[in-house]
């Protein structure tokens, strides 16, 4: 009989992989987790029932998130992840030459254990120790309240606007990494598909316009997440990725990122240009 894990991406929409093996299933103090070994997307993370990540598609999401704030700033020395349990997100910061210091705060140790065990590629920075990466196990809306004019580049890598997630979410705390970030300092979050969650993606505009200067939107393919289309909203003090010219040689291989998509990935559709700019009765 064949097995499946299944996200029920709306009411009305599944997505199901068949999968060759549960390797583990149980419950942390935050959240149901599912790993799996799926037929087409290789391992899987499982998170309330959300695919968080695979072995196959993984780099598309991690590289996104990862570079395309990190080549935006000239100089990111010290770099903060919010989330980011599975270590793809931090594996991608330290290899830029310029990063002295990654510090990734995940509310949910148990992914934290589950990810190094499960999924050694991945999490290959905190499996190795980087010598550049601290990791804590803890509050990161708390984090991110005591911190001020500190980091550099703050990537919110979490979970969807529910349960652990939902504090990540609030005018409040985009306040708060306003005041985290050093004078020219940028932050981005993973903010779901514009195609499947078009309001959500105006709330968040709406909130990070209002406290920063220069708000983008830019957008990924990524196989696993509803639709396939995926957008990330970036907040920034200084640096415009619309006016974004190489500052650095990359110095590493990537499998997704290049210049082009540094500029391209902020080139947007219109239905799009009109979930964040158009009349807001939607």
């Amino acid at each position: 009989m064949k097995k499946f894990v299944t996200e029920h991406q709306s009411p009305y929409l599944d997505l199901s992989a068949e999968v060759s093996e549960i390797l583990y299933e149980g419950k942390s103090d935050f959240q149901d987790i599912i790993v799996a070994d799926s037929k087409e997307f290789g391992r899987m993370l499982v998170l309330d029932g959300v695919f968080q990540t695979s072995d196959k598609d993984e780099f598309i999401y991690h590289e996104c998130i990862t570079h395309i704030p990190l080549f935006l700033h000239p100089n990111p020395k010290n770099v903060l992840i919010i989330g980011g349990g599975d270590g793809g997100a931090a594996r991608e910061a330290v290899r830029h030459p310029e990063v002295e210091h990654v510090t990734m705060v995940d509310i949910d140790g148990k992914v934290i254990e589950l990810s190094k065990q499960f999924f050694p590629a991945i999490s290959k920075a905190m499996r190795e120790n980087n010598p550049k990466l601290t990791v804590k196990v803890g509050d990161g809306i708390a984090f991110m309240r005591e911190a001020k004019d500190f980091y550099d580049v703050i990537i919110v890598d979490c979970s969807d606007p529910v349960g652990p997630g939902e504090g990540l979410f609030t005018y409040e705390f985009y306040k708060d990494t306003f005041k985290a970030l050093k004078e020219d300092g940028l932050f981005v979050q993973q903010t779901e598909s514009p195609f499947m969650h078009s309001k959500l993606v105006r709330e968040i505009k709406d909130c990070v316009s209002d406290i920063f200067p220069i708000t983008r939107l830019y957008t990924a393919f990524i196989p696993l997440y509803p639709t396939g289309m995926h957008c990330f909203t970036m907040g920034s003090k200084k640096y415009d990725p619309l006016t974004w010219e190489p500052n650095r040689k990359r110095t590493f291989p990537t499998k997704y990122y290049n210049e082009g998509i540094q500029r391209s990935a902020f080139v947007l559709p219109n239905f799009v240009k009109d979930v964040l700019y158009g009349e807001k009765d939607r």
